[in-house]
Formats: C-alpha cells, sequence, structure tokens
C-alpha cells in the first residue's frame, strides 16, 4: 500500500495544510508525476555511514532529468493548468535550475516560457534554459531585481508569473520526494536533512514527513553566504543580509516573506547554516562515497548532517542530494582541495563553529 494511504482520517485537516498546499494535493501531484518521471534511487553506501558515524541513505535527486528536483513541480504545475491558462503563457525569475525546470515542463507541453535571470548570470544556464525553447532576459544585480522585471513583464503581456518558492504547484510537485522516500526506505529515519533555498522543497516535504512520520528531525540547512531564511528563522526579524557568488548560487532572496519563514517553523525542527567550506567537503565526500555530483545546494543536507554528526551518531539519517548542476570548473578546484576565492576566509571560521549546538523548535 503506498506510504500515503497509511494517513489516518482521524488527522486533523489543519494538521495536512502549509502554505496553500494541503496533503492530498501532494498525494495527486504524485500520481500526475507517474506519468512522466520514474522515483529516484534512494541509496547507501558503507563508506559514506562510516564518516558520519551513522546509517546514511541518500535520496539522489541528482539523478531527475536536468538534474534537479526542480524538474518535479514544472511537471507539475504544467500538467496541472487548463488549455486557457497555457495558452497565456509564463513567465518567472531564476538563476538556473528552476528556470530550466520551467522551460522544459512548457516545451514539453508547447507553451510559451520567458525566464529572467540577473545581469552576470553563469552563461551555461543561461544558455541551457535557452536551448529548452525559453527566451532568456538578464535584468538587475540579483534574483529580486528580475522578478521584478518579470512581474513587469507578466502584466504587459499576460503571461502567467510564476515565483519559484511561493507557488503552491511548484511546492506540491517538490514535495513529492518525501512521499517516495518513505516508500523506500525499511525502517523510519530518525532525522533528516533537506537543503533550504527558497524554502519550497523544506516546507512541502515538512508537511508530509509531519503527516507520516511524526517523530522523524527534520533539519533543513542553508548557505551562510546566503543565509536570509535561516536568520530570520531563528530570530523572526526579516533584515536583508547581502548574497555574493556562492557555491549555492545565492538560491534566497536577500528578504525572505514572512509567510516562508512562518510555514517553516511549523514543519522544521530546525535550521543550521554550513560555510563554502563546509559545502565544499560534502561536494568531496558525495564524489569519493556515492560516486555521485552535487551542486552547492545540491550537497548542502549532507553539509549540516557532517555539522552535526556528533548529535546524529549511531542514528538513522535520511540527506536530499537536491542537484547535480556543478560546473566543471568549480568540481575540477573542489576535488583538488581549493575553494572559491571569496570562501577561503570562511574556511577558520567554519571548523571553530563545526560543532556548535543549535536549539530545537520550541526551545
Amino acid at each position: 500500500m503506498p506510504i500515503e494511504m497509511q494517513v489516518s482520517e482521524q488527522t486533523p485537516m489543519t494538521d495536512r495544510c502549509v502554505g496553500g498546499v494541503h496533503f492530498d494535493d501532494i498525494v495527486a501531484a504524485r500520481r500526475l508525476l507517474a506519468k512522466s518521471l520514474t522515483p529516484t534511487p534512494l541509496v547507501t553506501h558503507p563508506l559514506l555511514s562510516q564518516r558520519l558515524g551513522a546509517e546514511m541513505h541518500v535520496k539522489l535527486e541528482n539523478t531527475v532529468p536536468l538534474g534537479s528536483f526542480k524538474l518535479r513541480g514544472g511537471l507539475h504545475l504544467l500538467a496541472s493548468m487548463t488549455p486557457e491558462q497555457r495558452a497565456r503563457g509564463l513567465v518567472t525569475a531564476t538563476r538556473g535550475n528552476h528556470g530550466q525546470s520551467l522551460a522544459c515542463a512548457a516545451q514539453r507541453h508547447g507553451v510559451r516560457c520567458a525566464v529572467f535571470v540577473p545581469a552576470g548570470n553563469n552563461p551555461d544556464k543561461n544558455a541551457a534554459i535557452s536551448a529548452l525553447g525559453a527566451t532568456v532576459s538578464a535584468v538587475g544585480e540579483d534574483f529580486d531585481a528580475a522578478w521584478a522585471a518579470a512581474l513587469e513583464y507578466a502584466g504587459q503581456t499576460g503571461m502567467i508569473a510564476v515565483h519559484p518558492s511561493r507557488e503552491p504547484k511548484l511546492m506540491a510537485g517538490y514535495a513529492t520526494v518525501a512521499l517516495e522516500m518513505l516508500d523506500q526506505i525499511a525502517q523510519p529515519l530518525d532525522v533528516l536533512f533537506i537543503p533550504v533555498g527558497g524554502g519550497s522543497l523544506a516546507a512541502g516535504m515538512g508537511l508530509v514527513y509531519n503527516a507520516l512520520s511524526p517523530h522523524t528531525r527534520l533539519i533543513g540547512v542553508q548557505a551562510a553566504a546566503a543565509p536570509a531564511l535561516a536568520r530570520a528563522w531563528h530570530s523572526g526579524e526579516l533584515r536583508e543580509y547581502p548574497v555574493g557568488e556562492t557555491l549555492a548560487d545565492g538560491l534566497a532572496a536577500r528578504v525572505p516573506a514572512p509567510d516562508t519563514v512562518a510555514i517553516l517553523r511549523e514543519v522544521l525542527d530546525d535550521i543550521v547554516e554550513v560555510s563554502e567550506a563546509q559545502l565544499a567537503d560534502a561536494i568531496r565526500c558525495f564524489a569519493e562515497t556515492l560516486h555521485q555530483m552535487a551542486e552547492g545546494a545540491g550537497a548542502a543536507a549532507l553539509a549540516g548532517a557532517m555539522h552535526m554528526r556528533r548529535r546524529i551518531a549511531g542514528e538513522r539519517v535520511g540527506i536530499v542530494l537536491s542537484g547535480g548542476n556543478i560546473t566543471s570548473q568549480q568540481l575540477s578546484r573542489i576535488l583538488h582541495g581549493e575553494l572559491l576565492p571569496h570562501a577561503e576566509r570562511s574556511a577558520v571560521l567554519a571548523a571553530q563553529l563545526a560543532d556548535m549546538e543549535y536549539g530545537a523548535r520550541g526551545a
């Protein structure tokens, strides 16, 4: 019996909805995606478990076509739209994976797609989006400026604007990762580490795990170089934090939406930050143990587990490897033990903070 069918009918309906997404929406998304995507592997490796001192289970979302879990959301969104909505076309803003996923899904359905990126965005990612049939426009210095341009374009053209982290249909698609994991693992996880960029993956997976495996501790992991959600989660203050070039590509906006912070507080037990040095260590670890490629954001969950290895010793631990779209130049430097120039200054601090304790939800 699929894991989602085991939800108790006595579960309060209010406990099965978060951020405009109901548990049943995620179940429906899984049925739709089954027509176009096969489940990704959940794997273990003795060397990885030995290094972490825990029983490690890794969900390989880097094996999704285009190399990222984001395609789940794009395909679900397009499959859910009416013919009238598809005829209007889609517009969005991105730094990479979201734009590729939406462009790919739009191409499959014959839908027009326009993508705005920050000026100076990775040219390889721009080319990949363009190759999938979308028009690419570079505007502004960061994601927020690109999104403002996308909204303006939507107003001018009548196209539907799709925000990468605030669209319920995307979140429902992303959350199918959790349903697959729960079906694939023989024994419940003690703790699950989930990367946090814009927050949609963590929010959706948190909803599923809260409903089906409430004893599993859920830890979000965000890059310290793009810490807006993590720091707002802990402090309650929506301050602007600078976002430079990062291994995680600065996936989160500098000022998170208040509702995103509230949603993550509802479903997660904690959010931890990891440095560029720790992300690089996690990328190397994936290559050396599972022989899998991970981009910076994709390796965040493992970096968080390595950061908390003393606290998870002997436990059954889940990791989401969310994407593998790392450039050959970055991968080569990391495998040779090098950090990006801007990250070298963080190496000493990362070592000092490696075993810092973090409070649990409600503490």
